[in-house]
């Protein structure tokens, strides 16, 4: 039987503008941007990724630069909100006042399934929740950024719950339970926490029923969401998985800094992604993410591709 996946490995979104974008998660957030790249679909575009200190599976936010893309509209049939793990409860007052400070806008801190939450949105809409890991169990987070403007015990070091919100909510709900073995952990009324391998906050997806307009991909908007499989193998195993269901799916896709297969269930582009190589085979881990990184099989191409995107300045060692 093939193995559930591990836990969530990262989730892609959109942005309209890679500079801000880069000052919000740094200096605001106080992630790492572990790699500076681009879209290998659209090698015109930056594609940066967020994380911890050492670019771990299951702690980064990627965003596709698109310049001059329009606004996306929220909706249902979407991934509606991205969760950040924090230490403790301790770490969610730390950025209430933070957000405060920055005028960054909150909804404040809540509590669902049991859990404090602290959502809030970036400047162009994206919207996100911290989620507090006191008395969390399950897969474990990363490390925080050592030389980040938020202190170490404070600092966001992975990914949270993903919050998906569909018109299908028991179609999407039974794939996730019989075709990626995930168990539901709890459910209300239109709402349902569901996880997969060891579970906890950095494997959990909390599914809510949507109804009314349907979201439309733009800026400020999630692309795709990513659950993470051990290696080559395990991704190959679940390729059969798809063929045997009749789902339709990309093949076998080699990212250098980890392989991929992707899917869609409805509307939600789904990844499944290795745990490595990683990011750290390319650059120094002292400065990671400070200048443009390419793939060997764009590397022909790095002239013209400096050519095309804008630069800015993500210098910090």
């Amino acid at each position: 039987m093939t193995d559930q996946p591990i836990g969530i490995h990262h989730v892609t979104a959109i942005t309209d503008d890679a500079k801000r974008n880069y000052q919000f998660f740094t200096e605001i957030l106080g992630m790492r941007l572990v790699k500076k790249t681009v879209n290998q679909d659209d090698i015109h575009t930056y594609h940066t990724f967020f994380a911890d200190d050492k670019g771990s599976p299951g702690t980064d936010v990627t965003f596709f630069d698109f310049p001059g893309i329009p606004e996306g509209v929220s909706g249902t049939n979407s991934i509606s909100r991205i969760g950040l793990r924090v230490p403790d409860d301790a770490a969610l007052d730390y950025y209430l006042d933070r957000f405060k400070a920055h005028e960054v806008k909150n909804d404040g801190i809540q509590i669902l399934f049991g859990k404090k939450i602290l959502p809030f949105e970036e400047a162009d809409g994206q919207r996100y929740q911290l989620f507090s890991d006191e008395n969390n169990e399950g897969v474990e987070p990363g490390t925080p950024w050592k030389k980040g403007p938020v202190p170490a015990d404070k600092a966001i070091y992975g990914l949270g719950p993903v919050e998906i919100t569909v018109s299908y909510f028991d179609e999407f709900k039974r794939i996730l339970l019989d075709t990626y073995g995930m168990k539901v952990v709890q459910e209300k009324e239109n709402i349902a926490l569901i996880e997969t391998g060891e579970g906890g906050n950095g494997g959990q997806v909390i599914l809510r029923r949507g109804s009314g307009k349907t979201s439309i991909q733009g800026s400020g908007q999630v692309h795709h969401v990513s659950f993470r499989v051990k290696d080559h193998e395990a991704l190959k195993q679940w390729k059969d998985v798809y063929d045997e269901k009749g789902m339709k799916h990309s093949g076998l896709v080699d990212r250098f800094y980890f392989e991929a297969l992707y899917t869609r269930v409805g509307n939600i582009l789904i990844e499944l992604s290795t745990d490595g190589p990683g990011f750290m085979g390319d650059e120094p881990y002292e400065t990671l993410g400070e200048s443009l990184s390419l793939p060997p099989f764009l590397e022909p191409q790095r002239a013209h591709i400096e050519s095309q995107i804008t630069p800015f300045d993500t210098t910090r060692s």
